[in-house]
């Protein structure tokens, strides 16, 4: 391990240092609720790969000046050079007292992709330009937007959600090469956002349990006021409120509304009709079963070791259904 470090260090020496100036810069980074505060203090500037190419030939000029006593090469040089300042600063003020916050990161399933709206307000009274949002190492992928004066902007991340539980947002860096792209102006930062991963579901075709007790639309002619379930003809006894007077005149014989019963369902779900399974499977089976059954708009109810969710249906009760099996804990 060691030899194979001295080598790594041998071999790409500007590399190594690189990666460990991050390290080092990232590990101080501390978790914010935010909003943060974009100071000066935060901003760090290098050149670009334009801007060393810029010097450089900013350089070469000055030397061919010297060489041949030109004044009109002298002021080009000095021109350029001075473009190159100014064009710093802009890339640093760019930067600075902005303030970002967390945004809504909505639930996903596990083997999904997480994202996460972060907001970037502008109090000042210029506009903001290419400003831009990445994870460590993949600025190419970045999510860039302008922002107003006094204005505000909204940027989302997207990372992989392998697993189930909370996914926290991580470190993040906000950006810009506004405008030349000579300078690269970030800072790094990490919001208290977490973006809740639920089970992976599991393939459908395994029925949900029975029913405890009634199930569905009543059948069998039982009689209600609940739904309408067609016509039939008129019988003795039959009320005149319930004769449906409009089909009289086309069919000549009297006709009765019917109305069926509705009585709802009610299914638990419980984690032990699934013995023969491991955890994450009995997990991923349940999940199939909420969706499933919300799906049908029944009454259903969870039990898990050490927690019983009363019987309901609606998006609150299958979030909340969802949630505790997305942060299970074997005992």
């Amino acid at each position: 391990m060691r030899f194979w470090l001295i080598f790594k260090i041998l071999l790409h020496p500007l590399r190594y240092a690189q990666e460990r100036i991050d390290a080092w810069v990232l590990a101080r980074v501390k978790r914010q609720p935010g909003p943060i505060e974009i100071t000066r203090r935060r901003v760090y500037i290098v050149p670009t790969r334009f801007g060393y190419g810029f010097a450089a030939l900013a350089f070469v000029m000055l030397m061919g000046a010297m060489n041949y006593s030109n004044s009109m090469a002298f002021a080009l040089t000095f021109l350029l050079a001075g473009l190159g300042l100014v064009c710093m600063h802009q890339t640093h003020g760019n930067m600075v007292n902005l303030r970002i916050h967390a945004g809504r990161a909505e639930p996903v399933f596990a083997g999904e992709t997480a994202h996460f709206d972060i907001h970037v307000e502008n109090p000042a009274a210029q506009s903001r330009y290419a400003i831009a949002l990445a994870w460590p190492k993949t600025e190419a992928e970045a999510a860039q937007g302008d922002i107003e004066a006094r204005g505000a902007t909204h940027l989302r991340l997207s990372r992989p959600a392998p697993q189930r539980g909370w996914l926290r947002s991580g470190i993040f860096s906000l950006f810009t090469e506004f405008p030349l792209g000579l300078f690269h102006a970030w800072t790094w930062a990490e919001l208290d956002t977490a973006c809740l991963v639920y089970p992976r579901p599991a393939a459908p075709g395994r029925p949900p349990p029975a029913t405890a007790g009634v199930g569905g639309h009543a059948s069998g002619g039982r009689s209600g006021q609940d739904e309408f379930a067609g016509l039939r003809n008129y019988q003795r006894g039959d009320t005149a409120r319930s004769i449906h007077w409009k089909s009289l005149p086309k069919l000549q014989t009297p006709m009765v509304k019917q109305f069926t019963e509705t009585v709802d369902r009610e299914l638990w779900l419980d984690w032990n009709a699934l013995p023969e399974l491991d955890t994450e499977a009995r997990l991923s089976q349940l999940t199939r079963w909420v969706l499933d059954v919300e799906a049908e708009g029944l009454a259903y109810g969870l039990r898990l070791p050490g927690t019983v969710l009363a019987p309901a249906r609606g998006d609150v009760h299958q979030h909340q259904c969802l949630k505790l099996l997305a942060l299970y804990e074997a005992p």
